[in-house]
C-alpha cells in the first residue's frame, strides 16, 4: 500500500507537469480555435532561454520570469506573421504550418545551444518530508501550487474579466466581435502570447526535471494532448484532471509493468485517448457544442 501511495504521488507530480502544458493548448485552442503542434517545441525553446540566462549569472526564478515574458512576444510574433495570414485557409493549411513551426523551432534550439543534454537547476528547494510512510517533495507541492495558481487565474480572467469575454467572443464567432467593437486580431495575438507564456512555465517546470535537449518534450507534449482531450477541451478544470489520470496511469504502468519499456510507455496516453474518444468525445468535463446548420 505503501509502495502505491508513493507511485500515486509520483503520477500526481508529472501530471501536474502534463496538466501545465495541456492548459497551454486549450487556452490558445479556446481563444483562436486552432490546435498548435508547435507548443511543445516552443516551451522546450523557452526551457534554454532560462539555462542561457542562468549562464550569463540571472538567479532562476528572475530567468523564469524574463523567459516568460520573451516568450510571450515570441508567440504574439508568430501567430502574426506566419498564422494569421493563413487562418481563414482550410484547417489542413493550418495543421501545415504548425506543424512546420514544430520542426524550425526544435532546428533552431539544436543549432543554437547544440544536441548534448544539458542540466538545469530547479527552481524549488530539494526538500521531502516523511508523511506517514509515504515521502511527499517539496517540488511536488510546488508543482500543484504553480498549477492552481496558473487555473486560478484562467478562471478569474475568462469568467470574471471583459478580456476574458472578448477573448471568448473573438475566438467563438470572429464577425460578431468585430460588429461589436472588439478588435479581434489583437485578441488572437494576445491569446498565442498568453498560451507560449505559459507553455514557458511548463518548459521550467519540465527541464527541472529532466535533462535539457531539443527533443525534451517530444515526449511530453503528446502526454499534455492526452491530458486536454481527456479532460476535454473547452474545460480548464477538465485539463487538471485530465493530468492527473495521465500522470497517475504513466506512474502506474512504470511501477507495475516494467517490462512494458520506456518505448512502450507511450502508449499508456494513446489508449486513453481512444479510450475517451469511444465513450465521451468531449472529454470528462467538455460540453458538447451544437452546430446550426
Amino acid at each position: 500500500m505503501q509502495y502505491l501511495m508513493q507511485q500515486v504521488l509520483n503520477g500526481v507530480t508529472i501530471g501536474a507537469v502534463y496538466a501545465s502544458l495541456g492548459l497551454a493548448l486549450v487556452l490558445i485552442y479556446r481563444t483562436t480555435n486552432i490546435a498548435n503542434f508547435a507548443q511543445g517545441e516552443m516551451a522546450t525553446l523557452s526551457a534554454y532561454m532560462s539555462w542561457q540566462l542562468v549562464q550569463w549569472g540571472v538567479p532562476i526564478v528572475p530567468s523564469i520570469m524574463i523567459v516568460i515574458l520573451i516568450s510571450a512576444l515570441i508567440g504574439a510574433v508568430v501567430y502574426a506573421v506566419l498564422v494569421r495570414p493563413v487562418q481563414y485557409k482550410d484547417e489542413m493549411t493550418i495543421i501545415i504550418v504548425t506543424l512546420g513551426l514544430f520542426l524550425a523551432f526544435n532546428s533552431a534550439t539544436g543549432a543554437i545551444w547544440g544536441y548534448m543534454q544539458k542540466t538545469s537547476p530547479s527552481p524549488f528547494p530539494d526538500t521531502t518530508w516523511l508523511v506517514g510512510n509515504v515521502r511527499i517533495s517539496a517540488e511536488l507541492v510546488s508543482f500543484l501550487l504553480v498549477l492552481v495558481a496558473i487555473s486560478f487565474g484562467l478562471y478569474l480572467l475568462f469568467q470574471k474579466t471583459r478580456l476574458g469575454n472578448a477573448l471568448r467572443a473573438a475566438a467563438s464567432n470572429a464577425q460578431s466581435a468585430q460588429l461589436v467593437g472588439i478588435p479581434y486580431t489583437r485578441m488572437m495575438i494576445l491569446g498565442w502570447g498568453m498560451a507560449a507564456g505559459l507553455g514557458a512555465i511548463s518548459g521550467s517546470l519540465v527541464s527541472s526535471r529532466l535533462s535539457l535537449d531539443p527533443n525534451l518534450m517530444a515526449d511530453v507534449i503528446i502526454y499534455g494532448f492526452a491530458s486536454a482531450v481527456v479532460g476535454g477541451m473547452s474545460s480548464y478544470v477538465g485539463v487538471v484532471v485530465g493530468g492527473m489520470i495521465v500522470g497517475i496511469s504513466q506512474a502506474l504502468t512504470i511501477a507495475f509493468l516494467p517490462g512494458l519499456g520506456a518505448d512502450l510507455q507511450i502508449v499508456v496516453p494513446l489508449v486513453l485517448i481512444v479510450a475517451v474518444l469511444i465513450v465521451k468525445p468531449e472529454g470528462l468535463f467538455g460540453k458538447t457544442v451544437a452546430a446550426r446548420v
